[in-house]
């Protein structure tokens, strides 16, 4: 049922929610109860002077009857039906799914309600990122690994020293002192280190924004911007030594390195150059190195750094060197490498490893709910070598784009189901598993 055709149960909503009855309503506006009636059951519908009059007699806006809802109201109970996952009952029945097209009925008679559902629906999304964010700087964050070992040693000593203070009879008076002092020295030295450790864990669960590398300072400094230089469209260099977010001096060193090459390839794909091919031909790398003259790569890394809006679709990219370690990351909605620890070894991204210089794209299945779909293209290539006895050194790329921000329907056997890493993936049966899900339950042996 369109949007329009609700307006009377509208009317009848607001009349309700208003305390008039329906005789007293139909009397003010001079129509017949009767045809009020049918009106209100979506049996006749309604314009003009008539509409305007039920609009002024019922203290609200002709257009909240015609329109309902807002709209990011109705977008956001629509996405948050999308996202609710399969539930079944206790007799193992599939519990009945959202009734999606009513949600403007329900937005209409139960705007508070329905209010509530989004902003559960954005809670409970912002929670499943903060405990990725967690599950990231417990699994691998070699500071919170060496404050757990700092706090672990202090409370080892302290009791250490209360059991030699407890069972070791007459102490002389001198090394009694010196155990007490001793014991209130790492009791501080606890406390301290508790503290600490607290409030870092509390600043990681609030924002996934917690620096603690040079690589991490840049990709905050560039998150900032949007990822989008502008001093280089005009010929200009972006300030680096005065960036709040470039905190360390290797900050500031891998931020030039990046600009510099930024710079280079922004000469060679100047803004003009991207916006005509992305118009005519979408967001393809492969289309833009070749009408640049540039390798796939640098045509990846311009695109990438293009601001979503207009013909540019969001578009996210991850790079890593030949250990399969992450050297950048740019996020998107529903595609987030981690910025600890291995990500999806199904991702096109390591697969470009095994095979340098050859192209790879594929659409993507990220696990959530609902599944998110994306269309990847990833190729990894030595780097230029600075001299004959140098080591090869090999970087590979992948970007990533939202499939339904592009013309594109792939068959499901062409749709290859990844995560994002192992310990927060609840595909079931993945042959690259390396460790157990904390979201999947184990089966029980025997």
């Amino acid at each position: 049922m369109s949007r329009s055709a609700l307006t009377g149960t509208r009317i009848r909503e607001r009349r309700t929610l208003e305390g008039i009855k329906q005789a007293d309503l139909a009397r003010t506006v001079e129509i017949s109860p009767a045809y009020l009636n049918l009106i209100e059951h979506n049996r006749r519908r309604i314009g003009g002077k008539l509409l305007i009059d039920i609009a002024r007699a019922l203290n609200i806006e002709p257009s909240a009857l015609t329109e309902g809802a807002e709209a990011p109201l109705m977008e956001g109970l629509q996405d948050a039906a999308s996202k609710m996952p399969q539930q079944k009952d206790a007799g193992g029945k599939v519990a009945p799914a959202p009734e999606t097209a009513r949600s403007e009925e329900f937005a209409g008679r139960f705007p508070g309600w329905a209010a509530l559902v989004v902003e559960q629906r954005d809670r409970i999304t912002a929670l499943e990122r903060r405990v990725e964010a967690l599950n990231d700087r417990l699994a691998h964050d070699p500071f919170l690994s060496d404050s757990l070992h700092e706090v672990l040693s202090t409370v080892t000593a302290i009791r250490s020293t209360a059991g030699i203070l407890n069972n070791a009879g007459e102490i002389d008076r001198d090394w009694q002192a010196r155990f007490h002092r001793n014991l209130y020295e790492d009791s501080q030295r606890l406390a301290q280190g508790s503290q600490a450790l607290v409030s870092y864990l509390d600043s990681v669960g609030k924002s996934e924004d917690t620096l603690s590398s040079p690589l991490e300072e840049v990709e905050a400094w560039l998150a900032d911007r949007d990822f989008f230089l502008h001093e280089l469209e005009q010929g200009q260099m972006p300030d680096i030594m005065d960036a709040p977010a470039l905190r360390s001096a290797s900050a500031k060193q891998l931020a030039r390195r990046w600009v510099l090459r930024a710079r280079a390839e922004a000469e060679k794909m100047p803004l003009s150059m991207v916006e005509a091919v992305v118009t005519e031909q979408g967001p393809d790398p492969a289309a833009l190195a070749q009408t640049a003259g540039v390798d796939l790569p640098a045509a990846m890394r311009r695109l990438a750094s293009m601001p979503a809006g207009g013909s540019f679709p969001p578009i996210g990219l991850a790079m890593c060197d030949g250990s399969g370690a992450l050297i950048y990351r740019k996020p998107l909605d529903g595609f987030a490498p981690p910025r600890f620890g291995a990500a999806c070894p199904l991702w096109p991204l390591y697969q470009a490893l095994l095979r340098p210089m050859v192209p790879i794209r594929r659409v993507l299945e990220q696990h959530g709910q609902p599944p998110r779909r994306f269309l990847a293209y990833a190729i990894a290539q030595p780097l230029k070598p600075t001299s004959f006895e140098g080591p090869e050194i090999v970087e590979a790329t992948m970007l990533f784009i939202p499939l339904d921000r592009i013309d594109l329907t792939p068959r499901e056997n062409e749709v290859l189901g990844v995560g994002t890493s192992c310990r927060v993936c609840a595909r079931t049966n993945c042959l690259a598993r390396r460790e157990p899900s904390l979201v999947l339950e184990e089966p029980e042996e025997g």
